[in-house]
C-alpha cells in the first residue's frame, strides 16, 4: 500500500486531502479522510484526489474512463493520475490524461468536465460541450480567420484563453479578438478573472483571429478556455472552412444599416429609442400608443428582445366570484384583458349564478411540468435493456436534476419505448413557476449523468427534447399524465335558480352537453367543453402567463349529470393548465397589479390562482352553454361594432 499525503492546499474551493491507494492494482482504498466502497478504474500508478468534504449522499465509479468521480449532493471528488494534466479556475475542474483506457488512448476519449456543484451542473459530457461552438461558422477573412461560439448551456464569463490550437499549431494570445453579438470587440490578452468578458446564455461570441488563412476541407480546432462558472474548458471539434471571405464588406465592425439596431445594453432608454427612430424612418410612421410605455425599459430585460414599445389590451372586471377552494377562499374580482365584445359580460352571467348556488368548488389534483430526451440505439433490445437501467436508477437521476434548482423536484421518469427509441418523460413540480426552463436545466443535469454512467459507446443519439413532451402543443398525453395544474371546478346548480336566471332547464344543458360529446369526438378537439379558452385567454393576458401555453392550458375536460332532485351537477376539468405567480411575465407592472388584486402575486401563490382560473372556466361553460340552449347565443353578440 503507498500512502499519498500532498501538503495542504487547496484548487478552486476544493481541498486536497491525503488518500490511500493499492500500489499492487491501482484500487482505490480510502480517500477524503473516508472509506471508498466503490471500486475505481485500476491504473498502474497512485492517485491524487482533490475533494470538497461535505454531507454525502451518494457515490459512483466511471469504468473505463479517464476521470471517476465520487459525489455528493455539495461537492465533487476528481480523481487522476499523477501524470494527468489538471487545471482549475474558480468552482470548476478540467481533467485530461495521456494514459491508456481500455486499449484506447484518453485523447479519444470524450472526457468532458466535472465541475463543483455550486455550478449548474456537476459534468458535462463532451457531446454536449462541443455544442458551444457553431458548426460550419469557420471561414477566411481578409487577415486571417474566424468561428462562432454560442453558449447553450448556462451564464458564464470568459476569463482568458490558455490555449488556441488550429491543425496541431499554437497561436498566442494576443492572435485573437472576441466580439459578443451584442458588443464591441475585445482582444483575448485584455481579457482575465478581473476583467472577464460577459457569456450570457444564448449569446454568441465571433472569434476572430490574425492568422495565415486555411486550405479548403476539414480542420481540427482546439480552444482551451478559462470561464466561470464552468472552470477551465477544451473545445476539440472538426468544422468544414466554409467558401468565400468573411468580411469582405467589413461585417466584423462596420454597422449593419439594414438590420435592427442593437446596443452592448440594449434596455436603456437611449437604446430603445434609437429602435423607436429606425422603426418610424423605415416604416414611414409616426406610432402614438405603441412607444407610451409606463415602465422603465429595464424592466422587461428578461421578457423580450429589440423592446420598442407595449401592446395596451382592454382591461375589464368580472365577479366578485365565490371560490370554495383549498388554496382559494372567499370572493374575487378577475380582471380579463379581451377585445372580444360580450366576453366579460357572458363571464360575469355564470359567476352571478355560481355564486346565487353557494360557489364554485376548486380542487387541484396533480402537479407536474416535463421534459423528454431521447435516446438512439443500435437496435430495439440495446433499447430495452437501457429503459430498464433508468428505471433502476431514479433515485439518482433526481439527485442530479435537482442540483439546478431548489424548486424543482423530480417526481418521476416514464419509459416509452419505439423500436431502437428509448424516450424518458421526465416529471417534476415547479413551484410557483410554470417551470419549463427550469425543468429543462434539471433534465439536461440527469442526461449528463447518463451520458458519463452508461456504458460507453451504447448511446448512439440523444435529444434533450423528443417532442413528447408537447411544448404548446394540445396532447393526449398530457390529458392523462397532467402538464402544469389539474384542477378541478364543481357546482350544483339549483333547477329553479338556472331556470330563472338562464331561462334554460337543466334537462336542455344535460342534452346539449351529450350531443356536444359526439360533435367534439368527431372533430378530434382537445376537450368536450364550449370556449375554456376564451376566458383562459383573458386571464393569461392580464396577469403575464406564457399565452402560447393555451395550446396545452385549453384541454377542458366537462361532465354534468342531473340529480335525483332535478338540480345540475356540472364539472369542469382542466388538465393542463400552465400557470404561474412568480417569474416570467407575472412580474411586469400591469400583470402583477391584476394578479395582486386576487392576492396571487407571489411565491405560494400559485395553487390559489390555479384555483381561481377554474372557477371562471366554469362559469364561461355555464353561461355559454345556457345561451345556446337557450337561442340567447346570436342576441348577445349583437352589440354595437367600433369600426
Amino acid at each position: 500500500m503507498i500512502e499519498m499525503k500532498p501538503p495542504a492546499a487547496t484548487v478552486g474551493q476544493a481541498s486536497v486531502w491525503p488518500i490511500t491507494v493499492s500500489a499492487s492494482s491501482g484500487r482505490m482504498v480510502s480517500a477524503c479522510k473516508k472509506q471508498s466502497r466503490s471500486p475505481c478504474a485500476r491504473w498502474a500508478a497512485p492517485f491524487i484526489c482533490v475533494a470538497r468534504p461535505s454531507r454525502s449522499q451518494h457515490s459512483r465509479c466511471r469504468l473505463g474512463q479517464s476521470v471517476w468521480a465520487a459525489r455528493t449532493r455539495a461537492s465533487v471528488w476528481s480523481v487522476l493520475p499523477p501524470s494527468a494534466t489538471h487545471t482549475s479556475t474558480g468552482s470548476g475542474q478540467s481533467c485530461r490524461t495521456k494514459r491508456r483506457v481500455r486499449g484506447k488512448s484518453a485523447a479519444s476519449l470524450s472526457v468532458g468536465m466535472i465541475i463543483d456543484t455550486d455550478t449548474m451542473f456537476q459534468f458535462i459530457p463532451g457531446v454536449l460541450l462541443k455544442q458551444l461552438y457553431t458548426r460550419s461558422s469557420l471561414q477566411n477573412t481578409p487577415t486571417g480567420i474566424t468561428f462562432t461560439l454560442k453558449n447553450r448551456l448556462a451564464d458564464a464569463q470568459f476569463t482568458g484563453l490558455q490555449r488556441a490550437r488550429i491543425d496541431g499549431i499554437d497561436y498566442p494570445a494576443e492572435a485573437f479578438q472576441l466580439i459578443p453579438d451584442t458588443g464591441e470587440a475585445v482582444t483575448v490578452a485584455a481579457i482575465s478573472p478581473a476583467r472577464p468578458l460577459p457569456f450570457p446564455l444564448r449569446q454568441s461570441v465571433r472569434v476572430v483571429a490574425q492568422t495565415a488563412q486555411l486550405d479548403p476541407g476539414l480542420h481540427q480546432l482546439e480552444i482551451t478556455l478559462h470561464t466561470k462558472p464552468f472552470g477551465t474548458i477544451t473545445l476539440r471539434v472538426d468544422d468544414e472552412l466554409q467558401p468565400g471571405l468573411f468580411g469582405e464588406v467589413d461585417e466584423l465592425t462596420a454597422p449593419a444599416t439594414l438590420s435592427i439596431p442593437r446596443q452592448a445594453d440594449d434596455y436603456t432608454p437611449e437604446a430603445v429609442a434609437e429602435r423607436q427612430r429606425y422603426l418610424a424612418e423605415r416604416t414611414q410612421t409616426q406610432p402614438q400608443h405603441l412607444f407610451k410605455a409606463s415602465f422603465a425599459p429595464d424592466t422587461v430585460r428578461r421578457n423580450i428582445e429589440h423592446f420598442v414599445g407595449v401592446a395596451q389590451v382592454p382591461i375589464g372586471l368580472a365577479g366578485p366570484l365565490r371560490v370554495n377552494g383549498e388554496w382559494a377562499q372567499g370572493d374575487f374580482l378577475i380582471p380579463l384583458a379581451t377585445t372580444e365584445g360580450t366576453l366579460v359580460a357572458s363571464y360575469n352571467r355564470g359567476i352571478k349564478l355560481i355564486n346565487g348556488s353557494g360557489g364554485v368548488t376548486c380542487t387541484v389534483q396533480d402537479d407536474a411540468m416535463q421534459r423528454a430526451p431521447v435516446f438512439e440505439f443500435a437496435d430495439a433490445r440495446a433499447a430495452r435493456d437501457f429503459v430498464r437501467w433508468i428505471e433502476a436508477r431514479q433515485p439518482q437521476l433526481a439527485a442530479e436534476a435537482q442540483t439546478t434548482s431548489s424548486y424543482a423536484k423530480l417526481r418521476y421518469v416514464d419509459t416509452y419505448l419505439n423500436g431502437k427509441l428509448a424516450f424518458l418523460r421526465f416529471g417534476y413540480t415547479t413551484g410557483d413557476a410554470a417551470g419549463q426552463n427550469m425543468v429543462t436545466k434539471a433534465t439536461l443535469a440527469a442526461c449528463n449523468y447518463i451520458l458519463e454512467q452508461y456504458p460507453d459507446g451504447q448511446i448512439q443519439h440523444f435529444f434533450l427534447e423528443s417532442n413528447m413532451a408537447t411544448d404548446k402543443k394540445p396532447s393526449q398525453i398530457n390529458v392523462l399524465r397532467t402538464r402544469g395544474k389539474r384542477v378541478t371546478a364543481e357546482v350544483t346548480i339549483p333547477r329553479a335558480l338556472l331556470i330563472r336566471e338562464l331561462q334554460v332547464e337543466p334537462e336542455q344543458l344535460h342534452r346539449h352537453a351529450r350531443v356536444g360529446q359526439v360533435g367534439a369526438w368527431l372533430a378530434g378537439t382537445n376537450n368536450n367543453g364550449l370556449h375554456s379558452v376564451n376566458g383562459l385567454a383573458a386571464l393569461f393576458i392580464a396577469t403575464g402567463q406564457d399565452v402560447a401555453c393555451l395550446a396545452e392550458s385549453s384541454a377542458a375536460i366537462a361532465y354534468s349529470e342531473i340529480l335525483p332532485n332535478g338540480d345540475l351537477y356540472g364539472s369542469v376539468t382542466l388538465p393542463s393548465l400552465i400557470v404561474a405567480t412568480h417569474g416570467g411575465g407575472t412580474g411586469l407592472p400591469t400583470q402583477r397589479e391584476c394578479l395582486e388584486l386576487m392576492d396571487c402575486y407571489g411565491p405560494g401563490q400559485v395553487m390559489k390562482f390555479a384555483e381561481i382560473v377554474a372557477g371562471v372556466i366554469a362559469a364561461g361553460e355555464l353561461s355559454l352553454a345556457a345561451a345556446i340552449s337557450s337561442l340567447d347565443w346570436v342576441s348577445s353578440h349583437e352589440v354595437k361594432r367600433n369600426d
